[in-house]
């Protein structure tokens, strides 16, 4: 268990260790954001860090400790992969928030976390880490130099990282190098005021193929990672301040029902992002709130189209490496590796719903199996 160390008066502080602690889980949140945004020309990415910049800071206040807002993993991997259209993307943003918020309310994230076989969620971490490492290979491909380069930074500080009390800032410095070396080949982009968010509706067909192609598989992955281990872990690190896991369930239902219909990204918690804040000092919503004004200068200064157009895709196939290795390493935590690893070859070839259908069915013929060849006391 780690060390707890309560703040005593459950204030709100601006320490170094605050600042430090708030750009921990920076590493996860922008090469998802903008991986998503490079295959949807129809989304505002500058309206994606509005959004999670203003909920970093309303978790800060609400909660008072350094819950990470984090952009739903499954979602963005399919997403990434395959394409999917805003409307698709706003569709699954509403359905799992109305989901999330319901069950929150009832009480119920302890019941469907009991029946979600360990082995399926792990599969479906492993199948969404070789869905993003065969779309990076895609992005390094087109631009090795510059991917080599980058994984060359991201390596150097995931070295310093542990060896010293060095936040790793690599997704920061190496997409500040990249929009560098982009203003200097292609010059400065136009500048623009970030136009205010505006209500999408989605269509039936866009909740058919969100539920289908995003929701199912991010279900097992929310419950078990953004809300039970994340739970779990704040009475780890803050024994007299954890928080209920129904209650993280009714903040990931209301800032999805708030925020995807006004342009925002499915947004979750997440265990490692709070594992990686803590990590590095964060122990109050201090860190939050730093944390949410840095992003919000992101998206004011992503506000332009073209300036996604500057960054070379060497980075971001850097960038998606170190997501898909994060993601993946947990996925050897199995009480199965046939039920896992099913469930991550097929989510390559048939997708993640029915590999996680398929996984759900095999874990629990397993189970079966196992209880009717136990002998008779």
């Amino acid at each position: 268990m780690a060390e707890s160390t309560e703040t005593g008066n459950g204030g709100i502080r601006f320490t170094l260790e605050e600042i430090a602690g708030a750009v921990g889980d920076f590493g996860t949140i922008f090469p998802i954001l903008l991986g998503v945004a490079i295959v949807c020309p129809d989304v505002n990415v500058s309206h994606f860090f509005l959004f999670f910049a203003a909920w970093f800071i309303i978790a800060g206040l609400y909660y008072r400790l350094p819950i990470p807002i984090e952009p739903m993993k499954a979602i963005g991997a399919v997403v990434i992969a395959g394409g999917l259209s805003h409307g698709e993307i706003v569709a699954s943003g509403i359905v799992v928030g109305v989901l999330f918020l319901l069950l929150g309310l009832i009480g119920g994230m302890a019941w469907i976390g009991d029946r979600i076989p360990r082995s399926v969620i792990r599969g479906v971490q492993a199948g969404l880490a070789l869905l993003l490492l065969k779309t990076s290979l895609g992005y390094i491909l087109v631009d090795v130099l510059f991917a080599a380069f980058s994984i060359a930074i991201i390596v150097l500080f995931f070295i310093a990282s542990h060896r010293a009390r060095i936040p790793d800032v690599s997704a920061l410095v190496v997409l500040l190098i990249g929009l560098a070396a982009g203003i200097a080949t292609q010059g400065m982009p136009p500048f623009r005021l970030m136009p205010l968010p505006t209500l999408i509706v989605p269509l039936p067909a866009d909740f058919i193929a969100g539920t289908w192609d995003l929701v199912l598989p991010q279900i097992p992955l929310t419950v078990a990672n953004a809300i039970l281990a994340t739970s779990l872990l704040t009475y780890d690190f803050f024994p007299k301040k954890g928080v209920d896991p129904d209650r993280l369930s009714r903040t990931i239902g209301a800032m999805n029902l708030i925020s995807t219909p006004l342009g925002g990204f499915p947004m979750c918690h997440g265990a490692g992002g709070l594992a990686a804040m803590y990590r590095f000092g964060a122990r109050t919503g201090g860190a939050n709130i730093v944390a949410g004004l840095l992003i919000l200068i992101f998206a004011v200064a992503f506000a332009p189209p073209e300036v996604l157009t500057l960054i070379p895709y060497g980075v971001f196939g850097a960038l998606l490496v170190f997501v898909a290795i994060e993601l993946g390493k947990h996925s050897a935590k199995t009480e199965s590796y046939l039920v896992t690893g099913v469930v991550a070859v097929l989510t390559l070839v048939t997708g993640l719903t029915i590999a996680f259908i398929i996984g759900m069915v095999l874990a629990y013929a397993m189970k079966w199996r196992a209880g009717r060849q136990q002998p008779v006391s």
